[in-house]
């Protein structure tokens, strides 16, 4: 007994130090207990988890969470066409939630790889994650970044049985899909309100790591509310608040599960931090309350009800971006904590309630704002029409006022498939060619791809940003107006001839969502 409480006490310390930004979050479609209504396999879990101590050694605890969680976690295979122009390789997608690989077989195997004829390679899946079966009626929890690019998901269960997955929906925003099997009776795990999860709280994490199915690590809770600036590169609004784990986390545990010791859902482990690729000490995991308000959106709308605040902002926290800020705009705005109001969106929430440039956001309801995560989160789990109280100083003096949120159209309703955009609908955006760009590709129309959503119906065909489209269904397309004009009530099969960055013309379709 003293030796294991010896080998354990490095890890209490840690626990000890490590530090803690607690965020906000809803409770939501929670009042009928999953008895009825739309959500009713979404069960809140019990809040009388027990958090387990040094005394969890024996492995009891950790016994009972493994034995709950592994037969509701699954291996997800995500297939894709492989050709010359999809810039996303498996490589690239994973690299950039867990920094480069290295090989630890030598280049030579992965020579061997590219040497195989291509009919083969398409036998294989393209990338390899981890996801958590929420629901006894099939519905899976995973990352946006273990679906991107799919033509095929294959989802197998801890018990190796096997099945085609639709994709629900997805949240670059949050790193979060939702995918569906035709199954019942399914083990699923419960919700845990990530709240009240306390850093130095021992987790288990569960996935398939290295193509190692079901395998469980133990930590603990190193902190809360982290900003590791990683979502930024898919979504222009990202939403990172994650909870950092010391349990070993590495390649094909995106998607898995992070779990308390009674095997209750705390978070969907998206990330590590690492100079090779593999484990060395951080893990990251979306919160629980934020993965599950996201999917439930998906589920009931098809698409994510996001409120926002409206105000352009500056991490107090950060005082490498104060200092830049200052220098940028001969300011002297002092580092601390909060967010410094540097604009007002028009018409926004913010805007109606009087909120000012120069003001400096502390609290959001009960929730203190000491960082962009903090605001982040406390936002980013609320809905257009939702009404928050925001606690601010100006010149020194506390003031409140309540802020309606709305959608960035400057909406409060909530909107379904039908009201979304083209380029939504399709995941990017267009902008004019100018007529010497046209000379040099030698094509008489185009517009420039800009903004391509990771995993949208653009990214599946193997257009990137700075691809050039001349077509779209045979005929040519010369601004944005022309796209959506070509789109805009336009159902079935979509093709579009496109020029990539080399210059090279493909024609490629989709069928429209």
């Amino acid at each position: 007994m003293m030796n294991s409480l010896k080998k354990l006490l490095p890890f209490a310390v840690v626990g000890v130090l490590s530090g803690a930004t607690t965020f906000g979050a809803i409770k939501y479609f929670d009042n009928n207990n999953g008895n009825n209504g739309d959500f009713s396999y979404f069960h809140e879990a019990k809040n009388d988890a027990q958090f387990a101590g040094i005394g969890a050694a024996n492995g009891e605890d950790f016994v009972k969470a493994a034995k709950v969680t592994v037969p509701a976690v699954v291996t997800i295979k995500n297939y894709q066409n492989r050709t010359s122009s999809n810039r996303m390789s498996e490589q690239d997608l994973f690299d950039q939630f867990f920094g480069p690989f290295g090989n630890p077989f030598g280049d030579n195997q992965q020579r061997q790889k590219q040497q195989q004829p291509q009919k083969d390679q398409q036998n294989k899946p393209s990338g390899l994650g981890s996801g958590v079966i929420i629901s006894p009626d099939g519905y899976i929890i995973s990352n946006n970044h273990v679906v991107a690019g799919a033509n095929k998901l294959e989802v197998v269960l801890s018990n190796k049985k096997s099945y085609i997955a639709t994709l629900v929906g997805t949240d670059p925003s949050t790193d979060i899909a939702l995918l569906k099997i035709e199954e019942s009776g399914l083990p699923y795990l419960n919700f845990a309100n990530s709240d009240i999860v306390e850093v130095g709280q021992w987790v288990l994490a569960v996935g398939n790591p290295l193509g190692l199915n079901s395998t469980v690590t133990a930590g603990i809770v190193s902190a809360k509310g982290r900003s590791i600036d990683l979502l930024s590169r898919n979504s222009r609004t990202p939403i990172e608040s994650f909870i950092q784990t010391d349990a070993a986390i590495n390649p094909g545990n995106s998607g898995g599960a992070l779990v308390n010791t009674n095997g209750d859902l705390i978070g969907i482990n998206s990330a590590i931090s690492s100079n090779t690729g593999y484990y060395e000490g951080y893990g990251f995991a979306v919160p629980a309350n934020l993965a599950k308000k996201v999917v439930e959106d998906i589920k009931k709308f098809g698409l994510v009800q996001r409120g926002f605040l409206g105000v352009g902002s500056l991490d107090l926290s950060d005082e490498d971006q104060v200092a830049a800020f200052n220098a940028s705009n001969k300011s002297n705005i002092k580092a601390g904590s909060g967010i410094y109001v540097r604009e007002v969106t028009e018409k926004s929430g913010a805007e109606d309630a009087g909120i000012r440039k120069g003001d400096i956001i502390t609290k959001i309801d009960n929730t203190k704002i000491d960082s962009f995560a903090d605001l982040s989160a406390a936002i980013g789990s609320k809905r257009p029409g939702d009404k928050v109280l925001v606690t601010y100083l100006r010149s020194g003096k506390q003031l409140t006022s309540n802020v309606t949120l709305k959608d960035q159209k400057g909406g409060t309703s909530f909107r379904s498939k039908a009201d979304l955009t083209v380029a939504e609908k399709i995941g990017g955006e267009f902008q004019e060619l100018s007529e010497r760009v046209k000379t040099d590709y030698g094509i008489n129309s185009g517009v420039i791809a800009r903004n391509v959503t990771d995993g949208g119906e653009l990214a599946k065909i193997g257009i990137y940003d700075n691809c050039i489209i001349v077509e779209i269904n045979g005929k040519p397309v010369n601004s944005q107006k022309d796209v959506e004009k070509n789109l805009q009530s336009y159902k079935g099969n979509v093709q579009i001839k496109f020029v990539d960055e080399y210059g090279r013309m493909y024609t490629r379709g989709f069928k429209m969502p």
